[in-house]
């Protein structure tokens, strides 16, 4: 137990970080990391020694409200970090017989137990296992009063470097606009596409705040059979993943001038929209050949929408000073905290003939989304709710909010560069995390030429989430197909 001087001399959590402690809201971040040699522990435990231990949230433990001591808010207790406590390392049968599917339900098991209070709130696994896609796997937990992705992510970057470069840190992309017109920029006067973009962004504003408030009194997506239903948030989920290549990904977005964002959201409405029809026509009594063969059965104005967190701070990437990355004290200089705002963006689930309507759609909507203070507007209304009403009844909304969508999605930049994580190297990146009130989450993260999605799901909800996967890349294979087709007709 905390002593009086070292609870009144420690960190409080923040107002919007408690709203994880909530037993409707606890919520975890999980990151796997695929490796392309076998792991050696001694060397990654020195590693974290020298990096994360570091870091005032990965070597303090979570003391709550203590009755008998008058201590009313929950604070960080820095403490001796054991690293044998975090840092698991399970004796494993190499003659495994599916190795892929032994991984999926070891992540598994991880869910159906929390985090020990008495301990920092992290743990990082080994799996010394050869899989489809690796020759090992780590895999780390963080409680979410840690951080967000966002930060999280940036932390665990700034412990790598470039395979290429051992010293270098990895580089991430940069944003870049859409190409515009010149002609039809130089043809129209300044002060019009400024009224115009001002006018548009109020009304967006005001349409988004307008949906936030009725998704939380009223307004709830269809009862789909990917919706998650009450109580989700405490169901032991089920974590896939699988990569396409970053490549066509480029490809298909210089093609339709869009962003990779825009081509993700696309090949996710489609993959969904195929895997709803699917289910839909087996519940008619068509088999799968047969629902291929004679089309759709989807049912007519599905409101099905993703809830996507946007992170705000005002500087993104690898947030660690590079001038000071080999000083010790680089990595306890990283800010973590949950710093994010909200939007739902809804999906248009139907069949399309030309797959690049989907791509089309999605810019539409995401261009709209862009020009909205509408996250914003989330993020402010939770902190005066916190304020204001207390923890209690910013759970309450938060919960109401997500629990009214229908998927929590996500998509990470990662680096563009092969790096290495103390030595050794990655062959891919998957996030995801569990604790929210969704039947599935859907996340993407790039990494070098990858781009690797993963899915967590409810298998009570979604008992195939492989046949998603196939979904979602066959709906990715539709689309590229598409835009190579078009750049021969030209």
């Amino acid at each position: 137990m905390a002593t009086e001087e070292q609870y009144s001399s420690a960190v409080k959590l923040s107002p919007a970080t408690r709203i994880f402690l909530s037993h409707k809201y606890n919520c975890y971040i999980i990151a796997i990391i695929g490796f392309k040699t076998s792991i050696d522990a001694e060397i990654v435990k020195e590693g974290l020694k020298q990096t994360l231990i570091k870091h005032s949230r990965f070597s303090s433990k979570l003391v709550l409200k203590d009755e008998s001591k008058s201590r009313n808010e929950p604070r960080w207790i820095p403490m001796p970090v054991n690293l044998e406590d975090h840092v698991i390392v399970p004796d494993l049968d190499q003659k495994i017989d599916d190795p892929d599917r032994f991984v999926e339900d070891y992540i598994s098991h991880m869910t159906t137990s929390p985090l020990d209070l008495s301990k920092p709130l992290w743990e990082l696994h080994l799996l010394n296992l050869r899989t489809s896609d690796s020759e090992s796997v780590g895999v780390f937990r963080f409680h979410h009063t840690v951080g967000d992705g966002s930060s999280l992510m940036s932390l665990l970057l700034a412990c790598t470097r470039q395979t290429s470069n051992p010293k270098a840190l990895p580089t991430l992309p940069t944003a870049t606009a859409r190409r515009v017109d010149p002609a039809a920029a130089a043809s129209s006067p300044r002060f019009l596409p400024a009224v115009s973009s001002a006018l548009s962004l109020a009304r967006n504003t005001f349409v988004d705040v307008l949906l936030f408030v009725a998704t939380i009194l009223f307004l709830r997506d269809t009862n789909t059979p990917i919706k998650g239903q009450k109580g989700v948030e405490s169901t032991t989920k089920r974590f896939v993943h699988r990569s396409i290549s970053l490549h066509d990904v480029k490809l298909i977005k210089d093609a339709m001038n869009t962003t990779i964002n825009d081509v993700l959201l696309g090949v996710t409405t489609a993959g969904l929209s195929r895997y709803l029809n699917r289910i839909y026509g087996a519940q008619n009594g068509k088999d799968d050949k047969e629902t291929k063969k004679m089309g759709n059965y989807l049912p007519k104005g599905i409101r099905l929408r993703a809830r996507i967190a946007v992170n705000l701070r005002p500087a993104q990437g690898i947030q660690v000073p590079t001038e000071t990355m080999a000083k010790e004290d680089s990595i306890s200089k990283t800010k973590l905290g949950n710093v994010v705002g909200f939007l739902h963006l809804p999906f248009t689930i139907s069949l399309q003939e030309d797959p690049l309507d989907y791509i089309r759609g999605a810019k539409s909507t995401v261009d709209r989304k862009k020009n909205s203070y509408g996250s914003l507007f989330t993020y402010l209304f939770n902190k005066l709710l916190l304020k204001t009403l207390g923890t209690k009844a910013a759970v309450a909304a938060r919960y109401r909010d997500a629990s009214s969508t229908t998927i929590n999605f996500s998509n990470m930049a990662g680096p563009l560069e092969e790096i290495n994580l103390f030595g050794h190297p990655l062959a891919y990146l998957a996030a995801t995390g569990y604790g929210n009130p969704y039947a599935l989450a859907i996340q993407f993260v790039s990494y070098f030429n990858k781009m690797t999605i993963a899915l967590a799901v409810d298998p009570n909800v979604i008992p195939d989430p492989h046949q998603l996967l196939d979904d979602l890349e066959e709906s990715f294979k539709l689309i590229k197909n598409a835009v190579l087709k078009q750049g021969e007709s030209v």
